[in-house]
């Protein structure tokens, strides 16, 4: 026979667990949980097994054991994740990708029924087409203002209307319709809030940046200070090449107008004196373009008088 254990007991063997699992992990991904069921959370662990481990508890015990945790070792990295402790979360303890635990969280999401007075957390369309339920049922689609026809002894609906709004109560007449016709219309499972890794929190989105988002981002950031730097006329690393190119650009401009000359800027006067220079291709183009222009001329001129020669005749063949 099992022995059973007091209350005291159970937290201090929650307690032992939590700090050995603070001692070994440094990424955590914080889920919420609401409406999901302990045999859909029983697979999320076995799906997880290996590399993550999924702890749920009271709110106020996992903070109370981190907090003495963080007494007990000095370790304050962890307190951040006091704050995200609000509602119906756990903790997802990895030691691999943040990005490939996410989706396999997200595989094992579930179908469920809109029960009454459950916020909805999608729009609930239902499509037109066949319900297959008898002409006595028409009064459920009366009360919700959803057209319908009798077609073949069947209610069929005629066009899709959109039964729940996102963020509305479901309503007993929205459920019993939606049961009837067998629609299933929300999915629940863990859903990530926040991502905590080596004392830092941050979004889920984060972990959909790729490494050509990052460098976009890096690039526009460089760009931004370059541009700063450059009115303010403070140098900066991202800002000196610009730099140097306008004093170059500003010490030719004052050889070209001066008689102060180096060899740079003795190829720039030599252009400028004789502007020719910069057309030089330009002919060997044009002609290129004249010859190819001219095969083509022929042609039209061989096809003209044919045209020419219908009409003397006395007729066109497009008569």
């Amino acid at each position: 026979m099992a022995i059973k254990r007091t209350k005291a007991e159970k937290k201090q063997a929650y307690d032992r667990k939590l700090c050995s699992l603070l001692d070994e992990y440094t990424k955590v991904l914080i889920a919420l949980a609401d409406n999901v069921g302990s045999k859909q959370l029983q697979d999320i662990r076995r799906g997880l097994r290996g590399d993550s481990v999924v702890l749920m508890g009271k709110n106020t015990l996992i903070r109370r054991c981190i907090k003495v945790y963080a007494e007990k070792t000095g370790n304050r990295t962890f307190d951040p994740l006091m704050d995200l402790l609000v509602g119906n979360v756990g903790l997802i303890f990895t030691k691999g990708d943040l990005k490939d635990v996410r989706e396999e969280v997200a595989k094992y999401k579930v179908g469920a029924p809109a029960r009454v007075g459950l916020v909805a957390p999608v729009d609930v369309v239902v499509p037109p087409g066949n319900t297959g339920l008898d002409p006595s049922q028409t009064s459920f689609f009366q009360v919700l203002n959803i057209p319908t026809k009798i077609n073949k002894g069947t209610v069929e609906i005629i066009t899709p209307v959109e039964l729940i709004k996102k963020g509305d109560k479901v309503g007993s007449s929205e459920s019993a319709l939606l049961a009837k016709l067998g629609i299933r219309p929300f999915s629940y499972g863990l859903q990530i809030t926040n991502v905590y890794e080596d004392g830092s929190v941050f979004s889920p989105e984060v972990l959909d940046l790729t490494e050509e988002d990052l460098i976009e981002k890096f690039a526009t950031g460089v760009s931004m200070v370059a541009s700063l730097s450059l009115a303010l006329s403070y140098p900066t690393l991202a800002a000196a090449p610009h730099m140097f190119i306008n004093g170059y650009k500003n010490v030719l401009a004052v050889a070209v107008e001066t008689d102060y000359s180096y060899p740079h800027a003795d190829k720039i006067k030599e252009y400028l004196k004789d502007p020719s220079k910069f057309a030089v291709a330009a002919p060997v183009a044009a002609a290129d373009s004249g010859a190819a222009a001219a095969p083509k001329e022929e042609e039209k001129k061989a096809e003209e008088p044919a045209e020419e020669s219908d009409d003397d005749m006395g007729f066109s063949l497009f008569d």
